[in-house]
């Protein structure tokens, strides 16, 4: 197998300097620091796992002897989707807003597991599913918007409907640009359907700072006005430094029920 990239691992990144290894780790403390003094930041601080809790959830995406971490198959129709028997998470966003990298960096403590990363915005139009041991499943559905699928709705919306052990949909939006109008459609079919969601920020490493903030800021401003079933916490990520991986891995292990006593206030 290929040999997993630096910053992959918790390891390698607790060697680093306190504060990239902070902004690593924790990507929303590196920008408290740029807040105007007395600003509330109880929605940076929800979901803080000690570091244990870290490094048990990386352990769930490291593959080894007798935990297997295997793409199982794709559909492009529920019926032709693998039987709904461990928890399950899924992956929606934007054509080209790095969902198939975030993917891959995720597993990229099993170099044995293939994620398609395509030049082409909205190539991946099917749902692809991922076995990782007997913990849990992992689904990157097609993206929407520019040159998406004609049956993308159909199938994200049947999946989204009836998919019983579905535990959590992280829709991932572009962290340089912000919302978009697609966006915003993809947050109005969650919160119609009662779907517990989470909005991870990608290409964090492509955003200067100041513009960072304003979107973080005018994200969670949205989240709290309009959304009901979104999680007040944003997960900022960068798949090419490792920003914000180590987290939403243990985030992941949470929300399936793997990292029970996890606390999340």
């Amino acid at each position: 197998g290929r040999v997993p990239p630096a910053l992959a691992a918790l390891s390698q990144v607790l060697r680093l300097e306190r504060g990239r290894r902070t902004g690593i780790m924790f990507p929303l403390r590196k920008l408290e620091r740029y807040l105007a003094p007395g600003t509330d930041t109880a929605r940076f601080h929800i979901f803080e796992p000690e570091l244990g809790a870290l490094q048990r959830a990386e352990g769930l995406f490291r593959s080894g002897r007798g935990h297997p971490i295997d793409y199982v198959s794709s559909a492009v129709r529920m019926e032709h989707a693998p039987p709904p028997a461990l928890p399950e998470v899924c992956f929606i966003g934007r054509s080209n807003v790095g969902k198939s990298s975030l993917i891959r960096a995720l597993f990229s403590l099993a170099p044995e597991v293939e994620v398609r990363v395509s030049k082409t915005p909205g190539h991946t139009k099917k749902m692809n599913f991922f076995k990782v041991g007997k913990y849990f499943t992992l689904v990157d559905m097609p993206g929407y918007g520019y040159r998406a699928p004609q049956d993308f709705v159909e199938m994200v919306e049947a999946y989204l409907q009836e998919r019983r052990n579905l535990k959590r949909t992280f829709l991932l939006v572009d962290g340089v640009v912000g919302l978009q109008k697609t966006d915003h459609i993809a947050v109005e079919m969650l919160e119609e359907f009662g779907i517990p969601y989470v909005m991870v920020l990608t290409k964090i490493d492509q955003a200067p700072q100041g513009l960072l903030l304003k979107n973080v800021l005018g994200i969670q401003e949205f989240v709290k006005e309009k959304t009901q079933g979104c999680f007040p916490q944003l997960f900022l990520v960068s798949s090419v430094e490792f920003s914000g991986v180590h987290l939403l891995r243990c985030f992941v292990a949470h929300v399936t029920g793997n990292l029970p006593a996890v606390d999340t206030s």
